[in-house]
């Protein structure tokens, strides 16, 4: 029993007509006819009913179609391995990750490297953020991370999103009437943000925004991640001010509209990892980065410091 005959099988059962399943197959339908023949004397059963105007498949075949299936697959899933092995692209990679704008990109790369790269495993380090994440690349600890520009010398990075900063307040707020609200409307109002321990860009942006307004913002609690931040936004314990991709994150009570004015930045968040790493599992999770997560068209030069 040959992998072309239960490709041409299952081509069959899914089409139900010889012709149809031939030219799927990019073929002539003799040559598939024969196929399907030479499956059946070797299995000893007959797989299909054929008449001049329907083709049917018989209990036999009905029960072979799922199995076949799976065989495919499976032999599908070998060749990448071994190709994949050929080539050097097995191994580990380690991406570090935090923040909502990581939390959008993620699963674009996790699920192409999934599909695409069977033999690397991507070791997912969350609450890694922008400066912790820039120190471990250095020192050899992390493969690949989520981080802000600039980056230090010896690290290469690629922008992946370009981040508008809004506001997160409660809806019961009075400034959630408004359509847009200014930095300078944030002075007497409790901020719910990073730990100043995390390193996060979004913070530094925030405190920078707060800053070039006239004001030094009030600091009312600290939490670990996107998803407690808004949480006790939600409870009233004060403003966030976030990236636009926290909007993705749906919770009661909780309420986004834009900053305006000239002191909020738009935030290029990037990949970024160790020049001149020789890691071909990393080089291949690049490649596969450049497909399904491209350098927006608004953001600024590509950051290759040297190394």
């Amino acid at each position: 029993m040959e992998l072309k005959h239960l490709t041409g099988f299952v081509a069959v059962a899914e089409e139900l007509h010889f012709g149809r399943a031939a030219e799927r197959l990019h073929i002539a339908q003799s040559p598939l006819s024969q196929q399907i023949k030479l499956l059946e004397r070797d299995l000893g059963v007959k797989l299909f009913d054929r008449t001049t105007r329907t083709v049917r498949l018989t209990s036999a075949g009905q029960a072979l179609v799922e199995p076949a299936r799976k065989l495919l697959a499976d032999a599908s899933a070998v060749h990448r391995t071994v190709r994949a092995a050929h080539l050097g692209e097995v191994g580990r990679v380690s991406v570090g990750f935090a923040g909502a704008s990581s939390y959008a990109a993620l699963p674009l790369l996790t699920r192409a490297v999934t599909s695409q790269l069977p033999g690397i495993e991507l070791v997912l380090e969350g609450q890694t953020y922008s400066g912790e994440a820039l120190r471990r690349i250095t020192d050899g600890t992390l493969d690949i991370g989520f981080v802000a520009l600039p980056v230090r010398r010896g690290i290469t990075a690629r922008v992946v999103r370009m981040e508008r900063l809004v506001l997160a307040l409660p809806d019961s707020h009075p400034l959630a009437d408004r359509t847009e609200v200014p930095v300078r409307a944030l002075a007497d109002e409790p901020i719910v943000t990073f730990p100043l321990s995390r390193e996060s860009a979004v913070r530094d942006a925030m405190v920078q925004a707060c800053h070039d307004a006239g004001f030094a913002p009030r600091i009312a609690q600290e939490a670990p991640d996107s998803y407690n931040m808004l949480a006790l936004v939600g409870a009233g314990v004060g403003v966030a001010v976030v990236v636009e991709s926290a909007r993705n994150i749906h919770l009661e009570h909780v309420v986004f509209r834009p900053l305006a004015g000239g002191e909020v930045p738009v935030l290029p968040i990037a990949l970024g990892w160790r020049g001149g790493n020789p890691s071909a599992a990393l080089q291949a999770v690049l490649r596969v980065a450049r497909d399904v997560l491209p350098t927006p068209e608004d953001a600024p030069a590509a950051a290759e410091p040297g190394s």
